[in-house]
Parts: structure tokens; C-alpha cells; sequence
């Protein structure tokens, strides 16, 4: 037996062994696999597939034929880019414009009123209150309030700060404000979460510091609800940048404000062109991804909620 050079024996490094894959952990996750492969994979490769048909000249009209024609997403982009610049502008407003109104929100229930409890869930409540009501009948409803014959209209219209033959639906702006409005919750509940479970005793060391509430909130706060944030404008940016409800000439938008979905919608429903509506819906779903990735890169933060 050797020994080292006080005496001692070195002790044996045990190598570890990976073990197998437990059939029953295979067993288990052979359900969602299956789900998965049923619900987004086959509807994926048949949306791709679908938007590289080309008309089918020899049948009725409607009719279309596999083809491999990529020259659909060029004529799609070349069509429709105004249309696909504005939804990603829209949307990134509406981002912007929730994150400043859900982060003093979250702020005020998740650090704020943390000492009273009750009071704390009451106010969570409130914000998920929305859900509980259709997405329809709550866009509805602001279409009728802000109507030209609604109250913010009459109100603004009597102190001047409208013209007489002014309308804010079917503006740029309605459709900005829905969008919001709607997503709000998206935006409020993640950064919420985050700062809940903020140490506050960095907060008083900054104080302790000498360091400024401003400054205290830049360097301490902001930062540690990062993960929150980027979770926030994540699940507002995607649902907004797709969404087709507010834009829609029978809600809040015009001929104006139409955004990608309503264009998808049209062409698929209306008109029947599914090439093209499935060539849309490819590039969203890739340009959002290309967007997503790259902020979440820049961000310097992967750790999401």
C-alpha cells in the first residue's frame, strides 16, 4: 500500500457511471411526444407543404397542386411588406406601452404591498380579472366606448381637443391602444412574479449607501426583475405581432391598420388563396423567432420565468 507524504493512503476518485434511460421515463414522456408530433409538427410540415402549392390550371378554381414554388414567399413579401413592417411596429409599441404600464403595476403589488397579504391578492385579482371575461366582448366594448358617437370621443369633441368630424376608431392608435389594453395582463403578471421574490435587503443597501431611490432602482431593482421583463415583453410582443382581432375593421382597426393575421385571415377564409396565407403565416412565425432569439441574446439573460 503506498502512502502519500504525511502518511496517509490517497483516497480513490469513484468514476461515475451514466446509467441508462429508465424505461419508465421514456414511457412517460412517449404522451407528449405524441402530442407534440400530433399538434405542431404534422400541422407545421402540412402548413409548408401547403405554401409551396402553386393554382392547379387543369381543375376547378381553388384547387391547387404541390409544386415546391418558393417564388410564393417572394411575392408574398414583395405584396404584403408594408403590411408585415407595420404589425411588427404595432406591436413593438404596444410592448413598449405595456411594460410601461405593467412594471409600476407589478412593482406596486409585488414589493410594495408584500406586508399585507390580502390586500396584495386583491389587487393580483384585478389584474387577472380581464381573462375571465371573452377577448371579443372586451374589445367590443372599447370599440363602442371609443365609438364616434361614445364617450371619449363627445368628451374630447366638447373641450376642443378633437375636431367635430375627428374618429379614433379605426386609427392607428385604436388599434395600438386594444393591444395593450389586452396584453397588459401578459406583461403585469411575469415581472410581478419577479420582483415578488426580490430580496428587498439589497434595496436597503443601497440605501445604506448613500445610493438614490433613482439610482437604487436602475442598479439593484431593474436588474434582478430583468428575467421577468424579458418573460413580460415575450409573451406580449408574439401574440401582438400575430393578433388580428384588434385590426380588424369589425373591432377597433380599418382598411388602414390591417396587420399580418387579418391578411391570413382574408386569404385563407375569404378568398381561399392558402399558399399565400401559408406563406404568411411561415414568415411570422420565422421573423418572430429571428426576433426573439436575438433579444434574448442581447439581453444578456436567458434565465426566463
Amino acid at each position: 500500500m503506498a502512502f502519500g507524504a504525511f502518511g496517509s493512503s490517497a483516497p480513490t476518485a469513484e468514476v461515475a457511471v451514466p446509467s441508462r434511460r429508465s424505461p419508465v421515463a421514456i414511457l412517460l414522456l412517449l404522451p407528449g411526444l405524441a402530442y407534440l408530433t400530433l399538434f405542431f409538427l404534422v400541422p407545421l410540415v402540412s402548413l409548408i407543404i401547403t405554401s409551396l402549392e402553386t393554382p392547379d390550371l387543369r381543375g376547378d378554381f381553388g384547387e391547387y397542386i404541390y409544386a415546391f414554388r418558393w417564388q410564393n414567399y417572394a411575392d408574398v413579401i414583395v405584396q404584403y411588406w408594408p403590411i408585415i413592417v407595420r404589425s411588427f411596429v404595432y406591436a413593438l409599441i404596444a410592448t413598449v406601452c405595456a411594460l410601461l404600464i405593467g412594471y409600476p403595476i407589478a412593482y406596486f403589488i409585488g414589493v410594495k404591498l408584500r406586508n399585507y397579504k390580502l390586500i396584495q391578492a386583491l389587487a393580483l385579482t384585478l389584474v387577472i380579472a380581464p381573462f375571465f371575461i371573452s377577448f371579443l366582448l372586451r374589445t367590443l366594448a372599447w370599440k363602442q366606448i371609443l365609438s364616434d358617437e361614445g364617450p371619449v370621443v363627445s368628451f374630447l369633441q366638447n373641450l376642443s381637443i378633437l375636431p367635430p368630424d375627428a374618429q379614433i376608431t379605426g386609427t392607428s392608435f385604436s388599434v395600438i391602444f386594444g393591444l395593450t389594453y389586452n396584453f397588459i395582463p401578459f406583461m403585469t403578471l411575469p415581472i410581478y412574479t419577479s420582483l415578488e421574490r426580490l430580496d428587498l435587503r439589497y434595496v436597503e443597501a443601497g440605501g445604506d449607501l448613500y445610493a438614490s431611490p433613482r439610482s437604487t432602482f436602475w442598479r439593484v431593482t431593474l436588474p434582478l426583475s430583468l428575467p421577468g421583463v424579458i418573460s413580460g415583453t415575450l409573451l406580449t410582443f408574439i401574440p401582438a405581432a400575430g393578433d388580428y382581432v384588434n385590426a380588424s375593421r369589425d373591432f377597433l382597426g380599418g382598411t388602414e391598420t390591417a396587420m399580418i393575421g387579418n391578411v391570413v385571415e382574408a386569404n385563407f377564409l375569404a378568398l381561399g388563396n392558402y399558399p399565400v396565407a401559408a406563406s404568411l403565416s411561415i414568415i411570422l412565425m420565422a421573423a418572430i423567432l429571428l426576433v426573439v432569439g436575438l433579444y434574448v441574446r442581447f439581453a444578456g439573460t436567458k434565465d426566463l420565468v
